[in-house]
């Protein structure tokens, strides 16, 4: 829903009635994930996607149907055995939709939520789907306050737990849980979407392959930093898709921000006075990906540098060099495609071969 959320705050301070249709659960090879959304408004505009084609036109026929009821409605979504093409998924996959009416009666804490997820604050909405006199309840959760009502008050505070604990992670699923909030039972299920800031990518060195690194990281949802130590490179003119523009020396800069399990982290100096320090502090940090540019003879000389510097062999594992999957690239952007494939593929957990040359899976489940 984040990248819908300007429109949709819109309609709703317009007062335009309209439904929310939210993929919360999929099995086998569904083409969406689960908080995947589409909006239909009441003049009957639609935004959005929850599987790429496939069933829109049954989810745009039962938003409407919402809209006229008031009542929200749980639907799955699977393989047509008189004609995949009708309503059907024909990649093979189901996945279950929860459609749901968003007005100030039936959705009030909309706009704060909404404000949330477009300032980046963090925030989880629990919303109950089934198992209750009350589906499409919600509870607005932030790490400093709760607000709305599943139930009772035992009810409310074990999901507002679960969705800290997910918030946290930056996760997005089911939670079944007991009516009075009992760990043990399973008489509920609520759908908990997390809202979690967008996840960091750090590209050091000002150099043309970094503006379009720069660029493909925006476009995967990455909140950018471009960093160099000279500021005759670093301005907004060259990189202007980058969140945050730094000019200091890229070891002093990555020792005083943020770097978490999300964080993605590319290298592309290939100048062993910058990048030398540099990988020395990433390779100790959490980030979920450490990418270097540079030849191969490059990458010999950092090894052996970073070694002498105390690295251990597991740590200098972590480092992906020469960055990228071996697509051939040569221009910048070849190159940025090559560097978001590798980090797309090490994320889901992706071979880096070509489909067609593979029967496994096409949608990797994370972990």
């Amino acid at each position: 829903m984040r990248e819908l959320i300007a429109p949709l705050l819109a309609w709703y301070r317009e007062g335009q009635p309209f439904a929310l249709a939210t993929v919360v659960r999929t099995w086998h090879s569904a083409p969406r994930q689960p908080g995947a959304a589409m909006a239909v408004s009441a003049a009957g505009e639609a935004l959005g996607s929850v599987s790429g084609g496939c069933v829109e036109g049954a989810v745009y026929e039962l938003a409407q149907q919402v809209l006229r009821t008031g009542v929200p409605e749980l639907a799955t979504y699977g393989v047509s055995d008189d004609d995949a093409f009708a309503v059907g998924l024909t990649c093979g996959g189901t996945l279950q939709v929860f459609v749901q009416p968003v007005t100030p009666e039936h959705f009030p804490e909309f706009p704060a939520i909404g404000e949330s997820i477009r300032s980046s604050e963090p925030v989880a909405v629990a919303t109950l789907l089934d198992g209750a006199a009350n589906p499409g309840a919600h509870l607005r959760v932030t790490p400093a306050e709760t607000v709305g009502a599943l139930g009772s008050a035992r009810l409310n505070e074990a999901v507002r737990d679960h969705a800290l604990g997910m918030l946290a992670l930056g996760s997005t699923g089911f939670l079944h849980i007991g009516a009075d909030g009992e760990q043990r039972g399973d008489e509920l299920s609520i759908f908990v979407e997390s809202f979690a800031p967008p996840p960091r990518m750090l590209v050091f060195g000002a150099i043309d392959f970094a503006g379009a690194v720069a660029r493909i990281g925006k476009f995967l949802g990455y909140h950018v930093t471009v960093c160099d130590a000279r500021p005759v490179f670093a301005t907004k003119r060259r990189f202007p898709e980058a969140d945050e523009l730094v000019v200091m020396w890229p070891h002093q800069y990555l020792a005083r921000t943020e770097v978490d399990e999300r964080t993605v982290i590319c290298v592309l100096t290939h100048d062993p006075k910058f990048d030398v320090p540099l990988l020395e502090l990433a390779l100790r940090t959490k980030a979920a990906y450490i990418g270097a540019m540079g030849s191969r003879r490059t990458h010999q000389d950092r090894l052996n540098r970073l070694r002498e510097l105390g690295l251990t062999e597991p740590e200098l594992a972590r480092l992906s060099s020469p960055i990228g999957l071996d697509l051939g690239a040569r221009t910048p952007e070849e190159t940025a495609v090559s560097i978001a494939a590798e980090i797309v593929s090490l994320n889901w957990g992706g071979s880096g071969r070509r489909l067609a040359e593979t029967d496994n899976p096409i949608h990797h489940p994370r972990g």
